[in-house]
């Protein structure tokens, strides 16, 4: 949240100058308060997982959201029971009328597909179309991210020779961005995909900011349009024992699959890895939220 301070105050230019985000007494005194509507499009197979995943991270803030789960219509779940998905999400054609401040579009176990031969990939295209109009920021995550860019920006991905698969040291490229408030120089992150964007594309794109970036794992948050489309390849909302399950579950099912890197304790897949990306997920959906939706969004939709 802001630090109000009065107006003409000498030290104004110094926070700004740092990125701390301040809010003159004018300002504050005129500000209209209300929940935060929050669409999120859950694509991951195992959908309870994924809503605890980023629950968590959405419930740790000041702020009062209200959640809307958004299931596709050309495709259906296998991994989850209808009656869950009866109960608690809805279609597109059901919630297309409104407006949202804030969408997550998650990312889905289909990266090996070319886009169009997704089968829900026109249902996502309307829906990636509508967010321009009727959302303020919309944040994409993994295949979510990679189909953002390529719808948005014509920015395709690739096929990695090897599994990018692990616990990553990134650094901060764009420390001017709200995104990153706070961050520390360098983190880590996991990541878990099959494919990647190029990092050259990325860069000279005009519309695109890479914020954030890995030498192992590339790039890892771009944003655009001032925060409209922001884009996340790895996954920051993962708890510890996510990708453990992961490798565990592979190796069970014969499929060749390397070791997390920089994951397990001494490499040592017997050994419980720790959560050392916890405070990092927690700001980054704070930032988020605060800067890119409650900062940005109407009070009341036209």
């Amino acid at each position: 949240m802001p630090i109000t301070i009065p107006q003409g105050l000498p030290a104004r230019e110094i926070l700004e100058e740092e990125n701390i985000f301040i809010m003159d007494e004018n300002r504050a005194q005129n500000q209209d308060i209300r929940p935060l509507n929050i669409l999120i499009l859950n694509l991951m197979p195992q959908k309870e997982k994924t809503e605890a995943h980023l629950l968590r991270l959405l419930g740790n803030t000041p702020l009062q959201v209200n959640i809307t789960f958004l299931k596709t219509e050309t495709h259906q779940s296998k991994n989850t029971s209808p009656l869950h998905l009866e109960q608690f999400y809805t279609t597109f054609p059901e919630i297309k009328h409104r407006k949202f401040d804030g969408m997550i579009i998650t990312g889905a176990p289909v990266e090996l597909l070319d886009f169009r031969q997704v089968d829900y990939w026109d249902e996502l295209v309307e829906m990636m179309e509508w967010t321009k109009t009727n959302v303020t920021s919309t944040l994409h995550i993994c295949w979510g991210a990679q189909a953002a860019l390529y719808h948005h920006f014509g920015v395709d991905k690739y096929e990695l020779p090897d599994k990018c698969f692990g616990v990553f040291n990134h650094t901060v490229k764009d420390w001017s961005e709200k995104l990153l408030r706070g961050f520390d120089d360098q983190y880590v992150a996991p990541h878990s995909r099959h494919t990647n964007v190029p990092m050259k594309d990325l860069i000279a794109h005009p519309d695109i900011k890479l914020l954030s970036a890995s030498e192992e794992a590339g790039a890892f948050i771009m944003s655009a349009n001032s925060g409209k489309q922001i884009m996340i390849t790895g996954h920051l909302e993962y708890e510890a024992a996510t990708l453990a399950e992961e490798y565990h579950r592979d190796r069970a099912k014969g499929l060749a699959i390397h070791m997390p890197r920089h994951y397990f304790p001494k490499d040592n897949p017997e050994k419980q890895p720790s959560n050392k990306w916890r405070s990092h997920a927690h700001l980054l959906f704070s930032n988020w939220l605060n800067y890119y939706v409650y900062q940005e969004t109407p009070f009341k939709w036209d």
